[in-house]
């Protein structure tokens, strides 16, 4: 077998997503893993040569090969699911989930990076090199390799048992979101909800043969009813549905029950970190983690409740009195809150989205984009219709120097389908590696779930679309401008996962600057700028029930953390119970007993943030103090940007996360900073 039958193995160019096919998935991995298996046991043989070339790089090097077959199929899973697809996807992650423990509890392998770190000439090697030792070594450690048996095969158990588990959690989310659907074929019973929206459900209907309209659980469906519906029937019908998702209620109750998963998966992780010698999977979490104890997690939280839930009090107070008032809500639910809060905000502000989104259609959001980072770090972005894409939406784009070479390259996936799981993320097609005269690009997808062009009109995005474009771009942009040449510790590979949020967050801030705003947002049919006066009023807004959603987060983030640092395997996982006790303490409106909400929390049960989902809010910190400088200098400030680069983006995981941050601003993080980005300190 070899890349003439199979795509997922030629080394060359990028992955061919059209000629790839399910029955391609397990035999490449299986071929890779065995010529993995040979390799390493030459790496550890106890007459091989023990430098950096010889074990490190040459790890790296087989790394970038299977990460580059694996890649395209998990990308695929995510974002054009099939049941062929999602077969071969599981079973040939189970095989990879194996081989990585397998590897990672080689003890002939770890004594050969030991004898590397423990080299006379260590300390001259490059800073990378240095840190792709320490991080390896550290990796072993928590891939048990100092474990005996039978710890030692339970713990691989556990590995390959989770990653069953968290696949099957992710797609019961997806699966009970395509399950439901209402048809609509009377337009009045879609009053309020803006042309665009009702364009949105319009197209649904069409996709699967249907007059009228289509109200489904994606996320533009969902949004557009709770936030403009008027018919309160149908809010509910819809927060209902979406709220008990993958869950023993609601509309499909049971059908796609993540209960039981959910038990197990918190179950193993708190077995997996006691046999590492951890009291907890919290406390097994913090070991790759800026944060450094539980305590310290815990009292960042509990002190930011604390400021924030009496705002948040306050704030639904005067929701509460606006519905009873103005919308004759005497009894303000869950599913009433986003229609009223946009009627409050119309009404405080003058602003309603739908004066907003003209001027925000993708392709000028997506050109101004470019056109920041142009000017923030002297790059530029060229379209390429050459390459091979998984949808006829995605677009390439070649990343260039200004001399006009190419360092990266990306995928952009921005609109919500049938198939494609919800939200946005970004995700490594390739890692910057330099192998002798071999150089590999970093390339990234990054992925979207916006309304999708309608009717003939564009897509028009919300500002919040645009927050959300800018921010995943902040990842890719971590990833592409890394100058690290060593996959393990460049880009965003092997950074803390509480400080990764960083250069994320920190892009939507030039999202709200007037002076980036200029360079493209225009009306989409008359080329006008966006008003001095609109803008002001989105200004005004901007921290419009910034308590409500910060205590939200914190809620998110409490519920995640207790959840992992308090399992007792007498009690089992109790989510909903840990999930209420979280409430009494943060939460200002509680939901109704019915209301599921962890069932389809993938970010902390089928995503990397397992007791890490604090790591949005601390680095939020982060990232609204590294926003200063650029207030000071003027935004756009190309110096101030370079030095961001230099000091933050370029440098991956060579030194720790802290240490970058105060070479970029002098000074460690002021926790206030983030309360200040909310408006809720002066």
């Amino acid at each position: 077998m070899d890349s003439s039958t199979n795509p997922l193995l030629d080394p060359n160019g990028l992955p061919a997503f059209s000629a790839i096919r399910p029955e391609h998935i397990e035999p490449a991995i299986d071929s890779l893993i065995a010529e993995q298996r040979v390799a390493l046991d030459r790496i550890a043989a106890a007459d091989a040569v023990r430098d950096f070339d010889h074990v490190l790089l040459a790890q790296e090097r087989l790394d970038q090969v299977l990460s580059r077959a694996w890649s395209p199929v998990s990308h695929l899973h995510s974002v054009a699911d099939s049941e062929a697809l999602r077969k071969a996807h599981g079973a040939a992650e189970e095989k990879l989930t194996d081989h990585g423990i397998e590897v990672g509890q080689n003890r002939d392998l770890y004594a050969a990076v030991q004898a590397v770190a423990d080299r006379s000439d260590f300390a001259d090697l490059p800073v990378a090199a240095r840190a792709a030792v320490e991080h390896a070594l550290r990796d072993f450690r928590l891939s048990g390799v100092a474990l005996e048996e039978p710890a030692r095969s339970r713990f691989r158990e556990i590995g390959v048992e989770l990653s069953k588990l968290t696949t099957e959690f992710s797609n019961a989310v997806l699966d009970a979101s395509e399950a439901w659907r209402k048809h609509i074929t009377d337009e009045r019973d879609l009053a309020g909800i803006p042309a665009s929206g009702r364009a949105v459900l319009r197209e649904y209907a069409r996709e699967e043969s249907l007059d009228g309209y289509l109200v489904t659980l994606k996320q533009p469906s969902v949004q557009a009813v709770l936030t403009y519906a008027e018919n309160r029937d149908l809010r509910e019908a819809v927060y209902y549905a979406y709220q008990t998702r993958a869950s023993d209620q609601g509309p499909d109750k049971g059908k796609f029950d993540n209960s039981e998963r959910i038990e197990k998966i918190v179950a193993l992780r708190h077995e997996a970190a006691q046999l590492l010698g951890f009291a907890n999977a919290a406390e097994e979490s913090l070991a790759t983690k800026m944060a450094t104890s539980p305590d310290i997690v815990l009292a960042f939280l509990h002190d930011l409740a604390a400021r924030a839930k009496p705002v948040a009090k306050k704030e639904l107070e005067e929701l509460r009195r606006f519905a009873s008032d103005e919308l004759k809500l005497d009894n303000l639910e869950p599913w009433d809150v986003g229609f009223a809060s946009e009627r409050l905000r119309q009404q405080r502000y003058a602003l309603d989205e739908e004066q907003i989104k003209p001027y925000f259609p993708a392709s000028g959001a997506i050109d101004g984009l470019f056109a920041v980072v142009e000017r923030l770090y002297g790059v530029r972005f060229a379209a390429r219709d050459d390459v091979d894409t998984w949808h006829k939406d995605v677009r390439y784009y070649d990343v260039m120097n200004a001399d006009g070479s190419i360092f990266a390259g990306a995928y952009l996936d921005l609109y919500a389908r049938s198939g494609k799981r919800g939200g946005a993320w970004m995700d490594t097609c390739e890692s910057r590696f330099r192998d002798g005269e071999h150089f590999q690009l970093p390339i990234v997808f990054l992925t979207c779930n916006f309304p999708p062009p309608t009717d003939g009109a564009p897509a028009l995005l919300t500002h919040d679309d645009l927050l959300t474009l800018f921010h995943e771009f902040g990842h890719g942009l971590h990833h592409m401008l890394t100058e690290v040449d060593i996959p393990s510790v460049g880009g965003i590979d092997g950074v803390e996962w509480d400080a990764v949020e960083l250069p994320s967050q920190f892009m939507e801030n030039f999202a709200w600057d007037r002076e980036a705003l200029r360079l493209f947002a225009k009306h989409y049919e008359t080329g006008e700028p966006l008003p001095d006066d609109l803008y002001q009023r989105m200004l005004d807004a901007r921290h419009f029930h910034a308590g409500l959603f910060l205590v939200r987060q914190l809620e998110f983030a409490l519920f995640d953390f207790r959840l992992h640092l308090e399992y007792d395997p007498a009690q089992g996982a109790r989510p909903l119970d840990v999930l209420e006790q979280v409430r009494h303490e943060v939460a200002v409106m509680h939901p109704p007993a019915w209301q599921r909400f962890p069932h389809a929390f993938t970010h902390i049960f089928a995503g990397g943030y397992s007791a890490g989902y604090y790591s949005y809010l601390w680095a939020e910190v982060l990232s609204a103090d590294a926003f200063e400088p650029f207030e000071q200098a003027g935004v756009l400030d190309r110096a101030t940007g370079q030095r961001f680069r230099e000091e933050i983006l370029a440098v991956g995981a060579t030194r720790p996360a802290l240490v970058s941050f105060k070479a970029f601003r002098g000074r460690e993080p002021q926790p206030d900073a983030l309360l200040k980005s909310y408006g809720l300190v002066v």
